[in-house]
């Protein structure tokens, strides 16, 4: 597979990705904005049995409105919808939204969210991302190179009893289409097979797999009995994994849609359980349209690239996390893949 120049969803053009890290005592939650350009179009699919959402009605292709202003990603649980609102304030400051006067700050900007549940874990239970947190990601989205592992909307993210985070990847297809993920896991199924191995392996780029650590068996049999006790204390809506795919074919509303279905085969390609009554996955996919039309043979080619790179996003996610102790404030001690399940980091 030849991956963009940066690896990332960035590499679609006109693709922003902003973060905002909440890490201080007390906390591990955060925000990510996902900002594309102007006139991209968006769809959404929702599986598993405890999602949180704002403003994905609108993206059903029987709707009116046909674009995304961005896509906020956040932590917080439902508490960290609110972080939309700080999102829509910098649209509309910058005169970005759908017009709905005749004036020029009369519109409303389109922001679909989705949260993780996240509470908790760095200490305070109530310690959630607010607006001026969405706000402070959008003003630092930028279409350079995105920061991966515990930040973001990833920053207090678990995955099989591990921490998860934020992750990317891209790919450059035949016809010369772009497209790419931003992934973040916080999933109740695990990214490794019972011998601690990525699920996601065989999928990985050369580059990808030279990065690799070695499992440590014991390591691995220990965590998976210490696993079993933490699955029986879960509550429905305690998990989640969320993505956005990206691409510069121009897509419908519907077609948007499509792709985001298929990329949800990337979350089961990669993770174990997945889509489970727990979980909240969403997956948003979004055009920008700056690309070249795509016959039916391209976008299969396209959605199937789509869920790799969602696979490859999540194991990328899960080894670039690092480990933190927060149980001196009431938090969790939340220990990587490498440093819990491997021989070397």
């Amino acid at each position: 597979m030849q991956t963009g120049p940066l690896n990332a969803i960035t590499d679609v053009e006109g693709l922003r990705v902003g973060h905002t890290t909440r890490d201080e005592p007390g906390w591990l939650t955060g925000v990510t904005v996902v900002v594309p350009p102007a006139g991209s179009t968006g769809g959404v699919d929702v599986r598993g049995g405890g999602p949180g959402t704002r403003e994905t009605d609108l993206l059903d292709p029987r709707r009116g409105v046909d674009r995304v202003d961005a896509v906020v990603l956040s932590g917080g649980s439902a508490f960290g919808l609110g972080s939309a609102d700080g999102v829509m304030a910098g649209l509309w400051e910058d005169g970005v939204g759908w017009p709905v006067g005749p004036e020029p700050h009369q519109v409303v900007p389109i922001v679909p969210a989705a949260i993780l549940f996240d509470l908790g874990r760095g200490g305070a239970f109530r310690n959630h991302p607010r607006p001026e947190d969405g706000l402070a990601a959008y003003r630092a989205a930028s279409a350079g190179p995105v920061t991966e592992g515990a930040v973001g909307a990833g920053t207090g993210a678990m995955t099989g009893g591990l921490r998860g985070g934020v992750g990317t990847a891209s790919a450059v297809l035949a016809s010369g289409a772009t497209v790419g993920a931003l992934v973040v896991v916080n999933a109740v199924g695990s990214a490794w097979d019972a011998q601690g191995r990525l699920l996601a392996a065989p999928l990985l780029t050369a580059d990808e797999v030279a990065g690799l650590p070695v499992p440590d068996p014991g390591a691995v049999a220990a965590h998976r009995a210490a696993q079993a006790e933490a699955l029986a204390a879960l509550r429905a809506g305690t998990a989640t994994t969320l993505a956005v795919v990206a691409t510069d074919v121009p897509l419908t509303k519907a077609g948007c849609q499509a792709l985001a279905g298929v990329a949800q085969d990337g979350f089961a390609r990669a993770l174990s359980p997945v889509h489970t009554s727990f979980d909240g996955d969403t997956v948003f996919a979004l055009s920008t349209g700056t690309g070249v039309e795509a016959d039916r043979f391209d976008l299969v080619e396209l959605q199937a690239a789509a869920a790799d790179c969602v696979s490859r996003a999540i194991a990328r996610a899960v080894l670039a996390s690092t480990s933190v102790d927060r149980s001196a404030d009431g938090g969790a001690v939340l220990r990587s893949y490498r440093d819990a399940l491997t021989t070397r980091g």
